[in-house]
C-alpha cells in the first residue's frame, strides 16, 4: 500500500474501479478527517456522525467503482454533498434537535494542522476548538451549513447556492451573516477582543 501514497486521486479512482481494496482504502484515508468534520458539524453527533461517515464512503466507493463519478478534481465537493445529503435524510428521519457537544478524545480539527509542541499549546487548541465548537452551534442552521459547505467542501457559492436551493446572493448573504454572528458571539464571549 506505501506506493498507493504517491499516487495521484485520479489514478486511485481508476484502480478503485477495478475493485482495488488497497487504492479504496488509500482515497478515504486522504479525506476522512475533512469529510468526518463536515459531516459531524451538520449533524452535531458523534456516533450518528460515524455513521452517516460509513455510509457516505460507502456510497462515494460504489458511484466510483460503477463509473458514476465523473468530477475530477471536485472530489471533496463531490464527497461533502453526498455526505451533506445522508446528513440531512437521517436529520429529517430522526427529527430532533441535536446539540454539538465538546468530543473527549477526537481531534475534529486536526485538518487544521496547527502544530502542537507543548502541553500548554495543546490546551488552547483544545479550547480554542471548544470555543469554535460552542460559536457554530449559536448560529442558525443554514449559515452554518453555508459553512460547512464552502470550509470543508471547498464548494463555489454557486454549487452552495444549487445544492440548497437559495440564490447566490442568499447564499453569500449567510455567510456573511454566519462570520458576522460568529464574530459578534466570539467578542461577547471574550474569545476575541
Amino acid at each position: 500500500m506505501l506506493h498507493l501514497k504517491n499516487q495521484s486521486d485520479e489514478k486511485l479512482y481508476t484502480l478503485i474501479q477495478k475493485r482495488d481494496i488497497q487504492a479504496t482504502a488509500e482515497i478515504l484515508n486522504r479525506h476522512k478527517n475533512k469529510l468526518y468534520t463536515a459531516i459531524y458539524i451538520l449533524v452535531k453527533d458523534r456516533a450518528l456522525s460515524e455513521d452517516i461517515f460509513q455510509e457516505t464512503c460507502i456510497k462515494i466507493i460504489q458511484s466510483i467503482q460503477d463509473k458514476k463519478y465523473e468530477h475530477h478534481n471536485k472530489f471533496m465537493a463531490w464527497a461533502v454533498r453526498i455526505a451533506r445529503n445522508k446528513s440531512l435524510d437521517y436529520l429529517r428521519s430522526l427529527k430532533r434537535n441535536m446539540k454539538i457537544v465538546t468530543i473527549d478524545g477526537v481531534d475534529i480539527f486536526s485538518i487544521l494542522n496547527i502544530k502542537e509542541n507543548s502541553i500548554e499549546d495543546k490546551m488552547v487548541q483544545e479550547q480554542m476548538e471548544n470555543d469554535l465548537i460552542s460559536l457554530l452551534n449559536e448560529i442558525p442552521d443554514e449559515q452554518r451549513e453555508v459553512i460547512v459547505l464552502r470550509l470543508f467542501g471547498n464548494l463555489s457559492f454557486k454549487e452552495i447556492a444549487s445544492l440548497t436551493q437559495v440564490s447566490v446572493n442568499t447564499a453569500l448573504g449567510r455567510m456573511r451573516y454566519a462570520i458576522l454572528n460568529l464574530r459578534k458571539r466570539a467578542v461577547e464571549k471574550n474569545i476575541l477582543q
